[in-house]
Order: structure tokens, then C-alpha cells, then sequence
């Protein structure tokens, strides 16, 4: 759910906590607020809008005489409505890639090369997947006889042709032509057919058409590589990683299915999944930040940061926006 607007000095001292806490990994007070940050309250004024942010869930004291440290709403908050523009820094990552050339390496060490800057930049995990195509679509059926078989050509819009090797039942044979007519009139925009539509005469061989294209669509979709990742020595370093429990989900994650790290459904505003708001049970101890790539034909790649919840989230949305952009220069 969205946080409600804050005012003005809660805003300030959400701000100065989260950077306090990302710079120092330590609880903060008031007193120390307004000494770092030259705040222009009282440290009881400062106070008093740290316990506001307390009961609104924003920020949360790991113990008693404890300072606060941000929660995950409060990192959420943080990341929709305070974010400052990245430092210049920056700028030097821009002028890097933009002297990447594909002319004398192949793609899979471009990108094992980016991953690795990505990581040396942000000192976070990286994360890159290769442009994949999405779902073809069926554009066209071709149907040929062979005695008691029936040879099947799905032509697709990525310029591929499938085929799938079908016994016909007995008394179908003489409607094969009738049902590639039928079929290649059926087809939408979509690459479905309307089976509801068959007419009566070819409902025998309609059904096993009908019956091996659900069995082929069904199956996954082979993904042409696995991502390629760099710097998981970084995140085991992480002092909020200390507990080996925390960790070990993510990188028997990584081992067995990295793409997941990066899914495609819709994700929060800015490209950002924070602790529980990631599908995967293994990211809850972590953030992610994603930004997504095009490649004509080819369908779309991700970039992607994970790393703990006390990041630089300004520095990593700036980061991965940057390589997408020159990955996609460089794929057009």
C-alpha cells in the first residue's frame, strides 16, 4: 500500500537516517542527526519526528537504548518520494560504457565484463541476463500426409518452424486438407485458433491437432543461456548476511535458477523489489534493483543489483539505467 505524505521534517529525518544508516550500518539519535546532517531543529524536535516515523512503521529500534535504523517501509518510502540524484560518479561509469564495442568480443564476455564493472561501481551483486524472445506467436499450420502419420509444420512469427510427427486415427486421413485450410483461416492476431468453431466433418482430426499443439505450447520455453553474475563474495561480506541462514536460500537460487532473481511480472514503482516484496522467499533479506534492456528480435534482457536493504539505492537505479542503455546501443 502507498505510504501517506510526510511532512516536511519527517521527510528530512527519514532522509538523513537512511543515509546515516547506509553510510555508518549503525543506529542513529537525534543528536548525532542534527551534529552530521546540520539539521535545522533541536535534537528534541528531531526526536519527537523519529517516534512520528516510528508509529507510521517507517523506522524501527533494534533495541531499547538503541538509535533507529530505516524498516523496509521506510526504505520504500525512501526510494518513491526522497530519492536525491545520483552523485557524479556516475558520470565516469557513462563515459566508460560508452567506449564498450561488441566489434572484438563476443556478447557473453561483454557481459561478464559489464557484470563485473557493475559490481566494482556499486560494490554490489550483479546480475545480467541475455535479451530472450518472448513467446512466438503461430502464424501458420502445414499439414502432409504419410500414410497412417500426419507431419505438422508450425510456422511462428520468430522466423522459426516447429514440427510435430502425429498418427492419425483411423478415417482422418481425407480430412488433413480441409483442416490446414480450416486452421490457417482460424488464426488471430494472437496465433490461437477458435476450436469451438470446427466444423462437425473434422472433428477426429481436429481433436488430435487440437491435442499435440496444447502438449507443445505447454512445454517451457528453453532459455538460450543461463544470467551471468558477478561479485557474491560481495554480498557473503555483508555484515547483515553474518548469518549463513540468511543467505544460503539466495545462492542455492543462484546455482539452480538466476533468471528468477529477475522475473517479468510487473514490478514496484522505480525498478525496485525491497525484502518481502520480491516473489522469491530467498530475496526477503535482500533489495534488487532492475532495469530492463530491448534488443530488435531478440526480446529483452535485464540488468539487475541485489544486495542488502542498506543500499545506495540512488547510485544502483543510476547504475543498472546506464548499462541497459549501452547494452541496448550496442544490440540495436
Amino acid at each position: 500500500m502507498p505510504v501517506q505524505p510526510l511532512p516536511r521534517r519527517q521527510q528530512e529525518v527519514l532522509k538523513a537516517t537512511v543515509h546515516h544508516y547506509v553510510d555508518t550500518i549503525e543506529p542513529v539519535g537525534s543528536r548525532s542527526l542534527v551534529q552530521r546532517f546540520n539539521l535545522q531543529a533541536s535534537p528534541a524536535t528531531v526526536r519527537s519526528a523519529m517516534g512520528a516515523l516510528e508509529q507510521r512503521g517507517l523506522l524501527t529500534q533494534p533495541h531499547t537504548s538503541a538509535g533507529r535504523v530505516p524498516s523496509p517501509s521506510g526504505y520504500r518510502h525512501y526510494v518513491d518520494c526522497l530519492l536525491p540524484r545520483p552523485g557524479s560518479a556516475i558520470h565516469h561509469l557513462d563515459q566508460e560504457l560508452a567506449q564498450l564495442s561488441l566489434r572484438w568480443a563476443a556478447l557473453d564476455d561483454l557481459l561478464t565484463q559489464v557484470a563485473r564493472r557493475l559490481t566494482d561501481f556499486t560494490g554490489l551483486m550483479s546480475l545480467i541476463t541475455q535479451p530472450q524472445r518472448q513467446k512466438p506467436r503461430l502464424q501458420a499450420v502445414r499439414c502432409v500426409r504419410s500414410e497412417d502419420r500426419l507431419l505438422v509444420m508450425l510456422v511462428e512469427d520468430s522466423s522459426q518452424a516447429r514440427h510435430l510427427n502425429l498418427r492419425l486415427p483411423h478415417g482422418a486421413a481425407e480430412q488433413v486438407d480441409a483442416m490446414e485450410r480450416w486452421a490457417n483461416s482460424q488464426l488471430n492476431d494472437q496465433g490461437q485458433l477458435n476450436w469451438n468453431c470446427v466444423p462437425h466433418q473434422l472433428l477426429t482430426c481436429s481433436k488430435v491437432l487440437r491435442d499435440a499443439l496444447d502438449s507443445h505450447q505447454e512445454q517451457p520455453q528453453a532459455q538460450s543461456k543461463p544470467a551471468l553474475f558477478h561479485g557474491v563474495s560481495r554480498l557473503v561480506a555483508e555484515p547483515e548476511f553474518s548469518d549463513s541462514s540468511k543467505l544460503r536460500p539466495l545462492l542455492e537460487l543462484m546455482d539452480q535458477s538466476p533468471c528468477a532473481v529477475v522475473p517479468d511480472e510487473l514490478i514496484p514503482a522505480q525498478g525496485v523489489w525491497i525484502g518481502r516484496e520480491h516473489p522469491q522467499n530467498a530475496l526477503h533479506n535482500c533489495s534488487v534493483v532492475k532495469a530492463t534492456y530491448s534488443c530488435a528480435g531478440q526480446g529483452q534482457g535485464h540488468v539487475a543489483l541485489i544486495g542488502p536493504m542498506r543500499m545506495a539505492y540512488a547510485t544502483a537505479l543510476a547504475a543498472v539505467t546506464s548499462v541497459a542503455q549501452s547494452l541496448e546501443r550496442l544490440l540495436a
